[in-house]
Formats: C-alpha cells, structure tokens, sequence
C-alpha cells in the first residue's frame, strides 16, 4: 500500500464521521446522508460513502436531503460536499437538477504533522500568535475576506466567537506584520482520531511568496503535536497546495462543494 492508499484509507475510516462536523447543531441522518445544520443558517450535506447506490436511488436522496432543508425557514444555504475517489452514479448530475451549482474542486491533502514542522522559518518582522479576543477574531475574519476578494462578512466572525465559547478544540492563528495582520488560519484537532485539520488558510496578495503562510502553518503544527496528533488533512486551494507538498503531505483525493443557496 503507498502512502497516498493509507492516508486515504485512515482520511476515510477517521474522519467521515461525527469527527467531521464538530460545530453541528443538529445532524440528521438520511440513509448513507449526514444532514447537518451549523450556526448562521447553513446546512452541509455529507457521507461516507453510498454503499453501492445507483443513480435512481442517488438522484432520491438529492431530492430528499434538499427538502429537508427547504423545509427549515432559517436555513439560507446548504453545502453538499462531494469526494472525487468516490462512488456516486449520477450525483453531479443530480444536484445540478436540484438547484446546486459546483465550486471550484479543491486537493484533499494528507501527511504527517512533523513535516510542516521543518525548514518553517518565522520572517523577519512577523509575529505568529493564537487570538481568541473578540476583537481579534472580527479583524482575522476581516482579513481573509479580503484575501479571497469577498465583501467582508460578518456571519463569519460571529461562527467563529460560537465555535471558541464552545471550547471544542479549536485554534485561530495569525501573522502579523508591522501591526498588521496579513495571513490567518485555525487549527481543528480531531478528537478519537490521529487527525488534527488545517483551515481557512488565508494570505493577503501582498504578502504571498513571503513564507509567512507556511510559518503560520507550522506554528500550528506544532501546537497539534503538543495535543498527540500525528496526522494533519487540509482542503487546499491552489495556493497553499504546493507548499503543504514540499512539507511531506500528499493528494490523495479531490473534494468538491456544490452550493445551494434560497
């Protein structure tokens, strides 16, 4: 078995689970489907597999799934999270009928957290720190806003307050340069497993190339092997692929978002 064949292998059998959703308010399960609704009104749609289900039988529980949350006034918009190693006949085919339109796939990445450890030196003039402020958190979640080229947002500042009162493990990080923060992400050890996630990294334009991000990412590193993690998943974009791949961590699938919105 290669490297990518186990890592995919623990990714599957570890992580698409309860594990997956730590935040969930409520998760209903619909045959093979994990309904979960998270905080500010969204809804994510996940599952291990499909246990041999054909299309007609797939294209049923897009139907399904979608009422559910149609049928909950507060939910604005739904997520279904789709794998690219997986078996689904029809499934793309079916959430198009339905109203979801596809983002852009992303690498699932997989490798040991000791290799984002290494040759991760911090630049000169930038300070690496985990916030919890309320403060704080409001000015990250501005931050990455603008390093995506999104509208800044609230909802998502308020999710991530909701998820810090929780106390569920989770860590926000940033960087910060002359006073200014310039690149951020959270850190998400996953409880019952060897697993600790790497998210929303996120790096202003002007600060790319810079190795911040990756000093960012080994500082969160180091605090998941601190907790007895060994392992480390990220869904990356093209940015931060690369530098995750020089640090030991392999593809080993796609994942891509379909995205429903009322």
């Amino acid at each position: 078995m290669t490297d990518a064949q186990r890592y995919l292998q623990a990714y599957d059998s570890q992580l698409r689970t309860d594990a997956e959703t730590p935040s969930a308010l409520n998760v209903t399960e619909l045959g093979p489907l994990r309904l979960v609704t998270f905080a500010g009104g969204q809804g994510f749609i996940t599952y291990r597999n499909f246990a041999g289900a054909g299309r007609t039988e797939i294209a049923a529980l897009v139907v399904d799934a979608l009422a559910h949350f149609v049928a909950d006034p507060f939910i604005t918009e739904v997520e279904w999270k789709t794998r690219g190693h997986d078996k689904a006949p029809g499934l793309h085919e079916a959430l198009l009928a339905n109203g979801f339109t596809p983002g852009e796939p992303e690498s699932i990445m997989v490798g040991p957290l000791a290799g984002l450890c290494a040759d991760a030196p911090v630049p000169a003039g930038v300070t690496l720190r985990k916030v919890s402020a309320e403060v704080d958190v409001r000015a990250m979640s501005a931050m990455a806003d603008e390093a995506f080229g999104e509208p800044a947002s609230t909802r998502r500042a308020d999710s991530l307050l909701a998820r810090l009162a929780r106390n569920d493990g989770m860590e926000l990080w940033v960087a910060e340069l002359g006073g200014r923060m310039v690149s951020a992400g959270r850190l998400e050890p996953v409880p019952g497993t060897d697993f600790a996630g790497v998210w929303g990294g996120s790096t202003l334009a002007e600060f790319r190339g810079r190795g911040i991000y990756r000093a960012l990412t080994a500082a969160r590193a180091r605090s998941a092997l601190a907790m007895g993690k060994t392992l480390v998943h990220s869904d990356s974009t093209e940015f931060s692929r690369p530098i995750l791949e020089r640090s030991g961590l392999v593809k080993v699938s796609t994942t891509t978002p379909y995205e429903w919105t009322r």
